[in-house]
């Protein structure tokens, strides 16, 4: 029984984006410290953070319907820790490791995975949430002001000079996504970079996206989160999961998002 198939059948909720979930975490950032433990029936995927090699993440466990009830769970949850220890990880978490990962932390409709976690000794400490936008959303005028352009990269194109803005203004691993996301679009103010919004780097999600301090104001945000809708839209989805979200106010404003998914991060000490 292979992972993609694994994955299909565990995750009931994300279930037409599992195996591409699986190809995202097994291509992350050639600096990622990773491994796939498996068992018959289920797997883990575990990972060391890049910024705190002392935190490990558990980034995706899922065990077939048919080989639930037999503790293998908590086996992949050990042979996971235990690996994490082997690499020198003092913390273990059901958290994303930006920039690769499944989801913020544990949905909490995957009651199941959520006991799980309890009953090993994790203990929650965080909240983070998506918003949903339905697609397509509403056309919106886009009055720009002179100097301002707006340019679509393709998955196939050089983004470095995208990436190496997005590094300096945000941080490495929002330029990762932006390199790495299904559709790029960004914003140039007198030929300079301002503003940039992405999808796809976690499969079918939208984000991140960003505007410099020098351009805030003039709508660019708006503008580029429509366009990337567009794409989603134009690429078969009905809805747009904005993962992670910070400001609820602009998106609920710019294109009537919906907050939803829940998610509950979890930790243990390893030590």
């Amino acid at each position: 029984m292979g992972l993609h198939e694994i994955a299909r059948a565990a995750l009931t909720y994300d279930a037409a984006e599992a195996a591409a979930l699986v190809d995202r975490l097994m291509s992350p950032p050639t600096t990622r410290r990773w491994t796939t433990l498996t068992t018959d029936g289920g797997f883990v995927m575990a990972s060391l953070s890049e910024r705190d090699p002392a935190i490990g993440h558990l980034d995706l466990l899922a065990v077939h319907p048919e080989a639930q009830g037999r503790g293998r769970g908590r086996e992949l949850v050990a042979a996971a820790e235990e690996w994490l220890r082997a690499e020198g990880a003092t913390q273990a978490r059901f958290a994303g490791n930006p920039p690769a990962y499944a989801w913020p932390g544990i949905d909490v409709r995957y009651t199941a995975a959520a006991c799980l976690a309890e009953s090993a000794g994790y203990e929650r400490y965080h909240v983070a949430w998506n918003m949903t936008a339905r697609l397509p959303v509403p056309e919106a005028e886009e009055p720009l002001r002179p100097g301002v352009e707006l340019h679509a990269s393709g998955p196939d194109e050089d983004r470095s000079h995208v990436a190496t803005f997005v590094e300096r203004e945000w941080n490495d691993r929002w330029a990762w996504e932006a390199a790495n996301a299904t559709g790029l679009h960004y914003a140039t103010l007198d030929g300079e970079i301002v503003a940039f919004a992405a999808w796809g780097a976690r499969p079918t999600w939208f984000g991140p996206m960003g505007t410099a301090p020098a351009a805030r104001g003039l709508g660019l945000g708006g503008v580029l989160l429509r366009r990337c809708l567009a794409d989603q839209h134009a690429a078969g989805l009905t809805e747009a999961q904005i993962g992670w979200v910070g400001p609820l106010r602009f998106y609920s404003r710019a294109v009537g998002a919906r907050t939803e998914r829940v998610f509950w991060l979890y930790q243990r000490d390893l030590r």
